[in-house]
């Protein structure tokens, strides 16, 4: 039976809460109780319309996505200066992850104990978003080079240069590390990283 648009707008409303949830609170305030507070609604609703914590947990999972995918969609369009272009695309991803660490967490690590998003949204999540990546990868891909597995080392690259820099940042800053604790010199240190790996994958503008 469709989904009546009342109870779509409810649920929407729900995901609403649990994303504001995790944005203000981390992982640790995604309870059923804390999302139906946050929602104006009782811990019913929650079970009603999720089935419980692990269904809540799936849909805010893909919620988060769905947050990366319009990111990934309101990008100027591609331009001449395909490694430029890329290059934004990478400034404005490790943006996001700065933007809430949480929410980063919940799409790409375990926070939560026991929660393994469903395989089939996995896969269906990271084939939309890691899709658009691969598409902007292949715009100054070498024709003999395969994009995917380019777009693939280059995420890697970047995903590895953005988690270092949130666990760093939540703790105490090491005096002697030779990064300093700014957002300049991270920032500095990411474009180093991301040229340098787009200039050994043989990326270039056509």
């Amino acid at each position: 039976m469709p989904t009546r648009p009342a109870e779509q707008g409810s649920r929407e409303r729900h995901l609403d809460a649990a994303l504001s949830v995790l944005l203000d609170r981390g992982v640790t305030g995604l309870t059923v109780r804390g999302v139906a507070e946050a929602a104006g609604a009782s811990t019913l609703s929650v079970y009603a319309r999720f089935g419980g914590r692990a269904g809540l947990l799936d849909a805010l999972y893909e919620r988060t996505f769905d947050s990366l995918r319009e990111l990934l969609e309101g990008l100027p369009p591609s331009s001449p200066d395909g490694i430029g272009d890329l290059l934004h695309l990478a400034l404005e991803y490790r943006s996001f992850a700065r933007e809430s660490p949480a929410r980063y967490g919940l799409m790409f690590e375990r926070p939560v104990p026991g929660f393994d998003p469903d395989p089939a949204l996995r896969s269906a999540v990271l084939r939309t978003t890691f899709g658009m990546f691969i598409a902007r990868v292949d715009r100054v891909c070498p024709p003999e080079a395969d994009a995917r597995s380019a777009a693939y080392q280059l995420w890697t690259a970047m995903h590895g240069l953005v988690s270092a820099e949130l666990m760093l940042a939540s703790r105490t800053p090491l005096p002697d590390w030779f990064i300093p604790p700014t957002e300049e010199a991270n920032e500095q240190m990411y474009r180093r990283t991301v040229t340098a790996m787009m200039t050994g994958l043989g990326l270039r503008n056509r």
